[in-house]
């Protein structure tokens, strides 16, 4: 990479060139364990598949698994990857003290046609010694994978290029996410609140707040990540990308009455 002094194109112009998200360039490893890592990914498979376990139920299972971990240490790498039980509580995805949160606007409402409602979310990847993040915008009426970002940390700069990527496409009348400092952001919440779209805030606890992008997180890990076992960041986005062309274009949908969710968004 050459510096911007030295160059007429800027990082980020130069990131564009070579396919590489600015928050990866910008990004510095902290230094995680092998150990650490593997622990990681066994949260991981637990909390996919009981995302309203805490800490001391996630410690619980890792200890029936033969795994002997203080809560203390699971907490802590809980914090890491984003994770928190989707049940109601104190403190969860907690903006920053300054970032506004907008009211949930979503309670009661029918959704009924395309772009209605997008919704966007993060989840935690585990790849060979490593793991990075992934952000997707999701249309709720269709299911449709409007765009995604990878990133190596849990800054708003990834979220902000898959949501650029959406809208290329289109634009919702309600645009949906959690209260995490990444989407509370004033750089975010203008850049929704500028295309005049409303911007709705999940409640505390979630559960249910943004189910569909939840369903297709767990869909992803079950039907490719967890079978693949990816060694690289390179080989994980090639990866994603026939995934989420499979899940676009070819994988059926029962509460779509078996039609793929392009079949309904293009339609």
């Amino acid at each position: 990479m050459i510096e911007a002094v030295n160059c007429q194109l800027s990082i980020k112009e130069q990131c564009s060139l070579i396919d590489l998200s600015i928050s990866s360039y910008y990004y510095h490893p902290l230094g995680i364990t092998e150990e650490e890592l593997e622990i990681m990914a066994s949260i991981d498979r637990i909390y996919t598949g009981y995302p309203f376990y805490g800490v001391r139920k996630i410690t619980d299972e890792l200890r029936k698994q033969g795994s002997w971990y203080n809560h203390k240490r699971i907490w802590r790498l809980m914090r890491l990857m984003g994770l928190q039980a989707i049940v109601p509580k104190k403190n969860l995805s907690k903006p920053k003290r300054d970032n506004l949160v907008y009211p949930y606007l979503l309670r009661g409402v029918k959704i009924t046609k395309i772009n209605q409602v997008w919704s966007t979310d993060i989840t935690y990847l585990p790849i060979y010694k490593d793991y990075v993040f992934l952000v997707a915008v999701i249309d709720w009426f269709s299911r449709f994978v409007l765009s995604w970002e990878l990133s190596n940390s849990l800054d708003v700069y990834f979220c902000i290029e898959a949501l650029d990527r959406a809208l290329r496409q289109g634009k919702p009348e309600i645009f949906n996410t959690d209260q995490g400092s990444q989407f509370t952001s004033k750089s975010f919440t203008e850049k929704i609140i500028g295309n005049e779209i409303k911007l709705s805030m999940d409640s505390r606890g979630r559960a249910l707040d943004n189910i569909f992008i939840e369903r297709l997180w767990r869909s992803l890990k079950y039907e490719d990540i967890y079978l693949k076992d990816y060694k690289s960041i390179p080989e994980l986005r090639e990866g994603l990308n026939n995934y989420f062309n499979f899940y676009n274009f070819k994988r059926s949908h029962q509460a779509l009455e078996y039609k793929t969710p392009a079949e309904i968004y293009f339609n």
